[in-house]
């Protein structure tokens, strides 16, 4: 989840909403890579999940790494929260998951590097101290009552306010990790064809990065329990928005709708103010119950943007949010999959030209059906293996033009479209075979 957001000044005309997230387009040429993965960290002895305090703990982690490697301490009422370092930060997600959100790079090659670089970091101090990291999409054994709460106000208030509005907020919260990409649009008619894109496929990414099939030491019966656990969070803020696929969708549209989303927070001096459930257009009016009088700024706005959470999301940029976190190798294979299809036009041109024809019912079929079947799963005539297999290939193609020799990183993908097997099938596999119904095994298994 985000940190407090630098949108900019007052907010003076209702204009400026829709011209925040336009200042993001850029030229093709200055196209960027960002990305974002979150791990568990647990011990290593007894397997319990890494608190937040202690000789072995989250503090230590990041204390190891801002002592050790020279990232920058973030902080949050005297507390510990997160490092930045050369326009990448590490941060904390409500249970203690470990975030990297990777600098705005320009290949795939780029990003491996990076990740290679921070798990090399992150094992050089959590192996003294008997930590590892777990690359799965859901916790696979532990219960809400054992996750330790990070000292950040967000997320307290948060946690307050899931328990009204859905039935698993705080299993999202406390108890999943994924793995994202967040990509460049150049204009507006090129966002809308990009989230467009994005939308009606991401069931093809929760369906290929499908590794969340236990939850609380039971199977859950989904190849991705996390994919599940966000249909269950809050209508209003989730889901595979419909109006991104109506006529006049664009920069204005979506601020339509993040509008009318609830607010969470306003965040004043270093702290989060309570304004769940409360009105942004109200804020614009001055009239924010939570700051009578005041109005918002951009970083207000920005903030805001934070709290809505789509299968694809944009900002000034546009975030990919639907696969599960996964091993190193499928860790890389998520922003290749995506870039070889967005950054190509080519490529989206014909990805679009595959998806334009889904209706509302096909796309949300789909969803449901990858969360519970992953690449075996079919929703309204359409088979998401076959998907899938186009997907691939279309971002195969697209990589290849871009003549970086990315498309190597698409490898674990290929595999699992030839073999029909997901993360989650091999891990369901050993459980019932190898591992004799003993899940404590997947802690070695799916280390990072």
């Amino acid at each position: 989840m985000s940190i407090p957001q630098s949108g900019g000044g007052p907010i003076e005309s209702f204009d400026q909403l829709a011209a925040y997230m336009e200042s993001g387009c850029k030229p093709a040429s200055d196209w960027l890579i960002g990305t974002e993965h979150e791990k568990f960290g647990f011990l290593t002895d007894t397997h319990a999940p890494l608190p937040y305090d202690g000789a072995r703990s989250v503090r230590a982690m990041l204390e190891g790494l801002r002592d050790g490697f020279g990232w920058e301490p973030v902080t949050e009422q005297g507390h510990l929260i997160g490092l930045q370092r050369n326009g990448a930060n590490v941060s904390l997600e409500p249970g203690g998951q470990f975030e990297l959100s990777g600098a705005p790079l320009a290949t795939i090659g780029q990003t491996a590097a990076e990740l290679d670089n921070h798990l090399a970091e992150v094992a050089q101090v959590a192996g003294p101290m008997g930590v590892g990291f777990l690359g799965v999409g859901a916790a696979p054994i532990w219960t809400h009552e054992q996750m330790d709460r990070m000292p950040k106000g967000r997320y307290r208030l948060m946690t307050e306010y899931m328990g009204h509005v859905g039935t698993h907020g705080t299993q999202m919260m406390y108890r999943t990790s994924t793995v994202q990409v967040n990509l460049d649009f150049a204009s507006e008619a090129d966002m809308v064809k990009k989230m467009r894109v994005a939308i009606a496929l991401q069931p093809v990414a929760t369906a290929l990065f499908a590794s969340s099939p236990f939850f609380e030491g039971q199977l859950n019966g989904h190849k991705s329990w996390r994919s599940r656990i966000w249909r269950g969070l809050d209508g209003s803020r989730t889901g595979m928005l419909p109006f991104v696929f109506e006529d006049g969708m664009g920069f204005q549209r979506y601020v339509d709708w993040v509008l009318d989303v609830p607010m969470y927070f306003v965040y004043r001096d270093g702290k989060y103010i309570n304004a769940l459930g409360q009105s942004f257009r109200a804020f614009l009016k001055g009239e924010l119950p939570a700051l009578p009088g005041e109005k918002p700024t951009l970083s207000d706005w920005a903030d805001h943007m934070t709290t809505v959470f789509p299968e694809a999301r944009v900002k000034k940029y546009i975030e990919m949010r639907g696969a599960d976190m996964g091993s190193r190798d499928y860790t890389v294979a998520l922003p290749a999959f995506w870039v070889g299809l967005m950054y190509d036009s080519a490529a989206l041109d014909v990805a679009w030209d595959m998806v334009k024809g889904f209706d509302a019912e096909t796309r949300e079929g789909l969803r449901v059906a990858a969360s519970v079947s992953g690449l075996q799963a079919e929703a309204c005539g359409v088979k998401l293996a076959d998907l899938a297999r186009a997907a691939v290939g279309l971002s195969h193609a697209g990589l290849a033009a871009r003549g970086h020799g990315e498309e190597a990183y698409l490898a674990p993908l290929a595999e699992s479209l030839k073999t029909g097997i997901t993360q989650a099938d091999r891990y369901l596999s050993l459980y019932h075979g190898e591992w004799g119904g003993d899940l404590d095994r997947i802690y070695a298994a799916a280390q990072l």
